[in-house]
């Protein structure tokens, strides 16, 4: 069976914004504009080969009340959820989700 998570410590520079971005080992967007890059199957794996740009679309929230961005993917449209950490830019984050609500 294929493990579903790998704990993968690595920096990388935003490729929507240019930030500099410090990853403590679950780091899978950028804090500053949100926007990821499709490189996983499983969250860790690297093993995408669409390697799409994640754009941030919507925000959930799990049971207990964490939120989740959603990001599609700009090139596959694949989506995905991602548990909000708390150096993300929470404010964008929450304007995406009221921009999301509008077009609906």
């Amino acid at each position: 069976m294929q493990k579903r998570f790998t704990k993968r410590k690595e920096d990388f520079v935003c490729e929507n914004c240019g930030e500099k971005v410090i990853g403590d080992g679950y780091t899978n967007h950028c804090p500053k504009c949100l926007w990821g890059k499709h490189v996983d199957v499983f969250p860790g794996d690297r093993m995408s080969s669409c390697k799409g740009l994640m754009k941030p679309v919507g925000i959930t929230v799990k049971k207990g009340g964490a939120f989740v961005l959603v990001h599609e993917c700009v090139v596959c449209k694949q989506r995905k959820n991602n548990v909000v950490s708390k150096n993300d830019n929470v404010d964008l984050a929450l304007s995406i989700e009221e921009r999301a609500k509008r077009q609906n």
